[in-house]
């Protein structure tokens, strides 16, 4: 193989990885996409004696900067530097898990070798949902996020499963490959190619039986969906709180009754940095307040800036602040409440912060980089954070509902935490509009589905601009408005308190793929030991 045909191989890859998250494209392309990769990583693997280990790791690296690039560009709409991390942070790590692979199948054969990457790929996967520097955008069980039909036994396996499946599918494919061009016998290529047909049908037979025979238990409530449409640009610096507040209340209005259970507002709906003591002082709560008083069975959830103070004596975070002139400190939150006809508001603190946006991964290491973090409509490094995921119960009935904000409804595992707390629907609180009109918010809002699934719970997703959308416990939207369109919708949703096997179990998957890869790791390691003490017997 021609170093040419070599990179044509690896650009074919990455190509090929990408139309899974884009509408026009399908999850499918995903279970052969990785095959030219491997085809290259065959041929340095065959040739070994030529190619040292890292030569590989220059073909993987091409293969994975052409899919980050082609699938998150749009990044770059709300900030350079993060796209520049983002596509090289991933291409490296994924390179990496890679290089990993091609060292084990050097060392120990094929068979551990491509068991070793799907293990080493999984625990990739697994340890970047919940590292503290975490863009989980591209794990491969999310390329089916259009695909909800494909998916259904997601309830089972989260994301991961599929990633699983993928994975699986590719070397099996490899092999399958391989052994046709050595000219095996054809009772073995049959056997494999049986294989290979019965692991791609297997799942999707499964999932259109599921998807067909799954049927809500009922349990309406009636949401209605706020979408703004205010420019994320504009909203935090030349548009009063209250005049957002204001736009909100009468789109609801439009669609409001006496049968309303919940109406949703997007994240940071009232961005005048409340502080939490204080709270019923605000002009935009006291709006709300005299809205939701015309219907008393109701609740209103919006998503809030807000800041809580600090006293001497206090136990104190990482995150707090001075407060210029005094001895006291305050801490902010991007965060969401709900307000009823009651005196008792709930808050919820969004707890997955958006790296180098809200956070700075690492502080106590890379306080260095501080100037390196970007600021988006008043957004500032270093959020507060809360350890557990609260959710929001009505005092008409006791129904839960989470109240998930933006970048964490990306992860399965997190938003499992809503429901094993009692979490009835759940609602996605979000502002897309940074990234323009780009694929990067119907991504966001296809991963909604996902977690519909996962969970088996009715999904409300309010957006300040890009998509909102009700979504049913099939991963279905329901409803939707699009992008650069205020207005609101309404419809009912199902309430659901049965607990999936992911729910109870979370990512499972992931947890075991680790302890096997570590122990293909120790197994590598042992066999160099050997190795390298046979060398120095023969020597001696």
């Amino acid at each position: 193989m021609s170093s040419k045909k070599r990179i044509l191989y690896s650009l074919l890859s990455g190509l090929m990885l990408t139309p899974a998250w884009y509408k026009w494209g399908n999850g499918l392309i995903l279970i052969f996409a990785l095959v030219p990769l491997l085809m290259v990583e065959d041929y340095l693997d065959q040739h070994k004696n030529e190619y040292k280990p890292g030569t590989f790791f220059r073909y993987a690296a091409l293969a994975f900067f052409v899919w980050n690039a082609a699938t998150t560009w749009w990044i770059v709409n709300a900030t350079l530097i993060g796209v520049v991390a983002a596509v090289l942070i991933n291409t490296l790590m994924w390179s990496l898990v890679m290089w990993l692979f091609h060292l084990a199948k050097r060392r120990m054969g094929a068979h551990i070798g491509y068991f070793s990457l799907i293990l080493f790929w999984i625990t990739w996967e697994y340890f970047y949902h919940n590292a503290e520097i975490s863009w989980p955008w591209l794990s491969l069980g999310n390329g089916f996020a259009y695909n909800i039909r494909m998916i259904q036994w997601y309830e089972y396996t989260g994301i991961l499963g599929g990633s699983l499946w993928v994975l699986l599918l590719n070397v099996l494919i490899i092999n399958l490959i391989k052994n046709i061009v050595n000219d095996q016998p054809k009772r073995q290529l049959v056997a494999q190619l049986v294989l290979i047909v019965v692991i791609v049908a297997g799942p999707l037979v499964t999932s259109l039986v599921m998807f067909h025979s799954y049927h809500e238990t009922p349990n309406p409530n009636t949401v209605v969906v706020i979408q703004p449409n205010i420019d994320p640009y504009e909203k935090f610096v030349s548009i009063p709180s209250v005049e957002q507040t204001r736009i909100q209340l009468e789109e609801a209005a439009k669609l409001a009754d006496a049968e309303v259970d919940y109406f949703v507002a997007p994240e940071t709906s009232i961005n005048n940095n409340i502080w939490l003591d204080q709270i019923e002082n605000v002009p935009d709560i006291r709006m709300i307040r005299s809205f939701i008083a015309a219907y008393p069975g109701a609740s209103y959830v919006p998503g809030i800036q807000c800041m809580k103070i600090y006293k001497p004596g206090d136990q104190l975070t990482d995150n707090v602040r001075d407060i210029p002139g005094s001895n006291l400190k305050y801490e902010s939150f991007n965060a969401a409440i709900q307000i009823d006809t009651t005196k008792h508001v709930p808050y919820y603190f969004k707890s997955k912060l958006v790296v180098g946006v809200e956070t700075m991964p690492y502080a106590k290491y890379l306080g260095f980089l501080e100037k390196l973090t970007v600021q988006l409509g008043g957004t500032l490094r270093g959020w507060g954070t809360q350890d557990y995921r609260g959710v929001f119960f009505s005092a008409k009935d006791s129904t839960g509902v989470s109240p998930i904000i933006c970048y964490e409804s990306v992860y399965g595992e997190f938003v499992t935490g809503y429901v094993k707390n009692g979490a009835n629907l759940l609602f996605v609180v979000t502002n897309d509009g940074w990234w323009g009109n780009t694929p990067g918010y119907h991504q966001h809002n296809s991963f909604s589905g996902l977690r519909a699934i996962e969970t088996r719970r009715s999904i409300a997703r309010s957006a300040n601009t890009g998509i909102s959308s009700l979504i049913n416990q099939r991963g279905e939207v329901l409803q939707q408005l699009g992008w650069w369109q205020r207005g609101a919708i309404k419809g009912i949703l199902n309430a659901n308190d049965k607990l999936t096997f992911y729910v109870r179990n979370g990512d499972y998957i992931g947890r075991s793929a680790s302890f096997f890869a570590l122990l293909i790791v120790l197994l590598y390691l042992v066999t160099s030991i050997i190795r390298r003490s046979q060398k120095r017997t023969v020597k001696s």
